[in-house]
């Protein structure tokens, strides 16, 4: 199966105007927004558990990146509410579950040998520092090989105008972010390729999740340009 597998393209979805696709487990539905495999894929989906959903103890071979968008979802290490992010490294293994429901921004099978520490994170509670400009706030996550960042723009934040070597990666977890390109509700997943360039601003507020510089095969990532 390859869903936007060409990473060569600029792709902007909003996940709320994609249907709901089961997965083998039961209780376990996905939006895919890209995909290169089957049930074994390199991915990034939103990822909804029903309530009383257990999923099967699995190996993630390549690593697995999760934000916990809405209610609480669980392992046998613990439980990770709404805003918490997660990173489990190539080769770790979990059994998932959740017991009220929850909504995941998950991204598979896309980490290297470099990855190597578990990490959680509670966006909710961990500090945030100044970005570039004025206005601008960031939130280290991943910063093992290339970089997963929250990013919280205040209204009428405006960036700088800048190319993303390696590619970039947006979800907007809340508010509303733009460019010259387009408007991006919450909601909405933007995958933008190696060299691409735009100038960002929000003229509402927002809150997005980045990641840099993992769409070019053999690059190691570059720093976020907000940080720069």
């Amino acid at each position: 199966m390859n869903i936007n597998s060409d990473y060569s393209q600029r792709v902007v979805i909003n996940h709320h105007d994609l249907p709901w696709i089961p997965s083998p487990e039961p209780g376990v539905e996905r939006r895919m927004l890209d995909r290169i495999g089957d049930e074994v894929a390199k991915a990034t989906s939103i990822v909804r558990y029903q309530p009383g959903t257990q999923f099967k103890t699995h190996t993630h071979e390549f690593g697995e990146e999760i934000l916990v968008l809405d209610g609480v979802f669980s392992d046998e290490i613990g439980d990770y509410p709404a805003g918490t992010y997660l990173m489990n490294p190539p080769g770790s293994s979990h059994a998932p579950f959740s017991k009220t429901g929850c909504t995941l921004f998950v991204k598979l099978r896309h980490l290297g040998p470099d990855q190597v520490a578990r990490e959680v994170i509670d966006t909710k509670t961990a500090p945030w520092y100044q970005g570039m400009v004025p206005g601008l706030q960031v939130m280290p996550l991943m910063q093992q090989g290339s970089g997963s960042t929250l990013v919280r723009w205040a209204p009428q934040t405006y960036f700088n105008p800048h190319k993303h070597y390696g590619g970039e990666e947006i979800f907007v977890v809340d508010g509303v972010f733009e460019d010259e390109h387009g408007r991006y509700p919450a909601g909405s997943w933007i995958r933008s390729p190696h060299m691409s360039l735009h100038q960002p601003f929000s003229k509402g507020g927002c809150t997005i999740f980045v990641k840099t510089g993992h769409l070019l095969d053999g690059d190691d990532g570059k720093q976020d340009a907000y940080y720069r």
